[in-house]
């Protein structure tokens, strides 16, 4: 019955493909004007929520644990399953990497940057960034991306791609 009451007044936020679980929450949160102890609460996790905005995933979350979050967001668990590092897929928590070109089509952090495996973007053939190249500032986690620019300088995320290179 709570959380019948709880979807009532929350906002569905629709997942980009290959979306981190960080940037699904940042997003989610926003626009549900919540804190992360705030969904927590309102999903029975706890402080898994911010924990889980920086990447750690140590435990992993649980199938319940993301069927919980799933009721508050109002989407399927398999989706939230879909926005983590697969079975045995090592995750690289710092720093936070991004393809300013897949960010300029797609404006979302791609869970798959952070795997330890992935050097460069497979679409676009370029090395990912991990810290803008106008100021040198690394990037906040992806929970925090509000506007989609450098934190401290203001450089568009998207208009970071003249500075990648070639893989």
């Amino acid at each position: 019955m709570e959380s019948e009451y709880i979807k009532a007044w929350l906002f569905q936020v629709e997942p980009f493909e290959g979306e981190s679980l960080s940037h699904f929450l940042g997003r989610f949160r926003r626009t549900n004007d919540l804190t992360p102890g705030g969904l927590g609460s309102q999903a029975g996790l706890g402080g898994a929520i911010a924990r889980w905005e920086k990447f750690r995933f140590n435990p992993p979350p649980s199938l319940g644990q993301l069927e919980k979050l799933a009721v508050v967001a109002g989407i399927d668990a398999g989706r939230l399953v879909q926005m983590l590092a697969p079975p045995g897929v090592s995750m690289k928590l710092e720093p936070i990497r991004l393809c300013a070109a897949c960010y300029a089509e797609s404006p979302c952090h791609k869970i798959e940057w952070q795997f330890k495996e992935t050097q460069g973007c497979k679409h676009h053939k370029l090395r990912l960034l991990s810290e803008c190249p106008n100021c040198g500032a690394r990037f906040r986690v992806p929970a925090l991306w509000v506007d989609a620019w450098c934190h401290r300088c203001f450089t568009l995320f998207g208009g970071m791609v003249n500075h990648q290179k070639p893989c």
